[in-house]
């Protein structure tokens, strides 16, 4: 492993958050200028990435870092290999595009700077997701794409649908999080390692644990929520309701691929046992099935592209599955096919929708003449989709069913039999969404059709050259990219060898039985969408109503909990809260069986007894009295015979805020108390009496004994003598207790000052709200 000894990567790593920073004030100042400024931003994450290229293809991976909490040796660091760095140069690339598709897609917007600027984040999230090392900061970072996510999808927040769909997305991708995070704590309680380089140092150490079932089911869940597996797949299509540049970016190259990284990642250290080869190959399959069928129901152009997406990530999380190095090659290949076409169509849609003013695919037609380049863009991603040769589909596809073709038995037939009925309907959408919209008469269009500027076409037109490019240069294309990619996820060495141009095979062979039949879907898209619509109308139910089910059931819990937690009364606060005192004081000691020894009569003086005795007396009159504000002023009793013992036991400081305290505290609740119409006497039933009685004398029981076993304890002089040496060579001063409370606890006593000048606040407005003395004279 090689340690990285420039800052290149960690500026490359930390400008997208500058630049989310600094983004609105960008874009308000310079305008559509402001978005080539931002996108200078992932273009030098690209090049920075790309200049390590050359050492990952020669199977060396890049670390390195900075101490980001030392004191809990947290630290900033990063793991570049082969899987990581063809993720860094996804999101870096097609952020590049993507930033400057969002400037000319929001021209004119009064948040565009805000957008852009949430955009960034993402992308320095995401970054952050693929490139961190540390187990905590890959937490950090695979939560911040959920926020992230959720301020761009809700974006448009006075619509109630957009505000709905994020947060959906941020509970489901929240909830994922969480288990990442027990996840990680799993891991690193079976392996003894925080760091992801560290994991896959020693690959055996997870799979023999007695945590791995654990460990596998917490982390299968954080990527089936994050990369929308079935039954967690309802809430990307819903986040459709974002701007296109955020349809375009999240499906192409960030937040649904981080559960298929998180897994391709940890291929190497859960794989190759029988409940990772079972569990991913049944839920991916059902969620390739889910999404296609889905998609082909729609006839919104970005619903049928992010039910395409659903199915794509089920198709990844299926084939990373499998077990075996071509499966893994076929995985790695559709990944990056499929982040090209899929940005592409995309930013293809966005623009119909923009210059259109619909994107419908019933009320487009016959714009190949007015958009010709978007016509050009849209033809190649669709293509590609669709699997023809020359372009990058071609080669996942090809690689798909040579990999899934080298199985035997009928568990292996199923997985390609899903896979052909998968690719299939990706065909019909690839036709649908990059030719119908061109072909056929020109249809009418609430907008003039007319090309975009170049800020919209220059994306869709770049991914779908990449994406004919990158097949035609394959040598190169695997060599530098595809095969570092695979050997990292395989852990092993791995060599692609798909040709860009067809030849004899059983996967050509399937490959033209894919597209027959993916034709034969386009011809029928019409009556298939009234079929499929017709079937789940009638199903009725379905994982997105059970969401709202869901949040609906949880409100109605926490009404009613709410309703008896906190009832409005404050009896029954004040009696839960000395009843939690009382245990937690009582029961430690009795489970432990460590009660103290009964202490020795202390030899007192004779003013001591008397100081004594004038507290019992104050007691007794608690007791007894019938008066409340009499019961007051003897509860200050107790108070002040506490402030004598200490001043009598030389602690004149401790004794005058005895007194002060308990001043304050009588003279308070008997302002409080003028107020209150209170009954003479006590009408309280003997019951509540002797369950208030049995309270107050657990409280008092519980500690009298934790103060008799602290006083017969050891004592450790630790502190005392720290403090005693350092008061006056530190603090410069004499009177060690002022100087803790003032130096070394000062940021102790601001909050404690602040929270007595807030109290004592809030009770002067309540005694200068009171009702006039009129209406409480006449109250019945």
């Amino acid at each position: 492993m090689q340690q990285a000894t420039d800052a290149t990567l960690l500026i490359a790593l930390v400008l997208p958050f500058i630049g989310a920073a600094l983004a609105p004030m960008v874009m308000r100042r310079m305008g559509m200028a402001g978005a080539w400024l931002l996108a200078l931003i992932p273009a030098f994450a690209f090049f920075a990435f790309a200049s390590q290229i050359q050492s990952i293809s020669e199977g060396t991976a890049v670390a390195g870092g900075l101490d980001w909490i030392p004191s809990l040796g947290v630290s900033l660091s990063w793991y570049l290999d082969g899987l990581s760095l063809a993720f860094a140069l996804l999101i870096s690339g097609i952020g590049f595009l993507i930033v400057l598709y969002a400037g000319g897609y929001l021209k004119g917007h009064p948040h565009h700077g805000r957008f852009m600027g949430f955009l960034l984040l993402f992308m320095g999230a995401m970054q952050g997701v693929v490139l961190t090392d540390g187990f905590l900061t890959l937490f950090v970072f695979w939560e911040l794409t959920s926020i992230a996510s959720f301020l761009l999808i809700g974006f448009d927040h006075q619509r109630e649908a957009s505000r709905r769909a994020a947060l959906q997305a941020l509970v489901v991708t929240g909830m994922g999080g969480l288990a990442l995070l027990a996840g990680l704590i799993t891991i690193g309680m079976a392996t003894t390692t925080d760091t992801l380089s560290a994991l896959l140092a020693d690959r055996d150490a997870l799979r023999t644990s007695a945590f791995y079932t654990p460990a596998l089911i917490l982390i299968l869940l954080a990527a089936f929520t994050k990369s929308a597996q079935f039954p967690f797949h309802f809430w990307l299509p819903n986040a459709m309701e974002a701007p296109t540049p955020v349809s375009a970016y999240l499906h192409s190259a960030t937040m649904v691929k981080a559960g298929v990284y998180l897994l391709m990642r940890l291929n190497p250290v859960m794989g190759d046992t029988a409940l990772w080869e079972t569990i991913l190959p049944l839920f991916g399959g059902t969620t390739l099935i889910v999404g296609s069928v889905l998609a082909l129901r729609q006839s919104d152009l970005k619903l049928m592209l992010a039910y395409t997406t659903v199915g794509s990530l089920g198709l990844l999380v299926m084939l990373t599955g499998f077990g075996t190095e071509t499966a893994v090659m076929a995985a790695v290949l559709y990944l990056l096919a499929h982040a090209l076409f899929k940005g592409a169509l995309f930013m293809v849609v966005g623009i119909l929708d923009h210059e259109t003013g619909t994107r419908r695919i019933e009320d487009l037609s016959g714009l190949r003449g007015a958009m010709p380049l978007t016509f050009a863009a849209a033809i190649g991603a669709g293509l590609s989709m669709a699997g023809i040769p020359l372009f990058t589909g071609f080669l996942a596809k090809e690689t798909i069913y040579e990999a899934l073709a080298e199985g035997v038995g009928a568990w292996s037939l199923l997985v390609l039999i899903v896979a052909i009925l998968g690719n299939a309907a990706m065909v019909a959408v690839g036709l649908a969404v990059g030719l119908k919209p061109f072909i056929g008469e020109p249809s009418s269009t609430p907008k003039t059709a007319h090309e975009a500027p170049v800020s919209l076409w220059l994306g869709p037109v770049v991914l779908a050259v990449a994406g004919l490019g990158l097949s035609v240069l394959s040598y190169w294309f695997y060599s530098f990219l595809a095969d570092p990619m695979a050997s990292a996820i395989a852990d092993a060495s791995v060599r692609n060898h798909a040709s860009p141009l067809p030849h004899i095979s059983l996967a050509f062979g399937l490959s033209l039985l894919t597209l027959a039949i993916g034709a034969g879907l386009y011809s029928g898209l019409d009556g298939l969408r009234r079929g499929i619509g017709n079937a789940l109308a009638a199903f009725g139910w379905g994982p997105d109503r059970g969401f709202d089910q869901v949040m609906r059931g949880l409100v109605r819990l926490a009404m009613r909990v709410t309703a008896v937690v906190q009832n409005g009364r404050l009896d029954v606060y004040i009696t839960v809260a000395f009843v939690v005192i009382a245990s937690a004081l009582l029961v430690p000691i009795i489970l432990a069986g460590e009660l103290p020894s009964w202490p020795s009569i202390p030899m007192l003086q004779l003013h001591e007894w008397a100081v004594m005795l004038v507290a019992v007396t104050g007691l007794y009159a608690v007791l007894r009295t019938r008066n409340r504000l009499t019961a007051i002023a003897s509860l200050g009793i107790q108070g002040f015979a506490v402030a004598v013992l200490f001043l009598l036991m030389g602690a004149p400081d401790l004794s005058f805020t005895q007194f002060m305290v308990e001043t304050l505290s009588v003279v308070i609740l008997a302002l409080v108390m003028t107020r209150i119409r209170l009954e003479p006497t006590d009408h309280r039933p003997w019951n509540e009496k002797l369950l208030d009685g049995t309270i107050a004398i657990a409280c008092g029981l519980g500690f009298g004994l934790l103060l008799l076993k602290v006083t017969q304890g050891f004592f450790n002089t630790a502190l005392t003598d720290f403090f005693n040496a350092n008061a006056r060579l530190i603090a410069h001063g004499r009177n060690v207790v002022n100087v803790i409370i003032v130096d070394f606890r000062g940021f102790d006593t601001l909050g404690e000052i602040a929270v007595v000048t807030i109290t004592g606040l809030a009770i002067l407005a309540i005694i200068r709200i009171g009702t006039p003395r009129e209406k409480r004279d006449n109250r019945p």
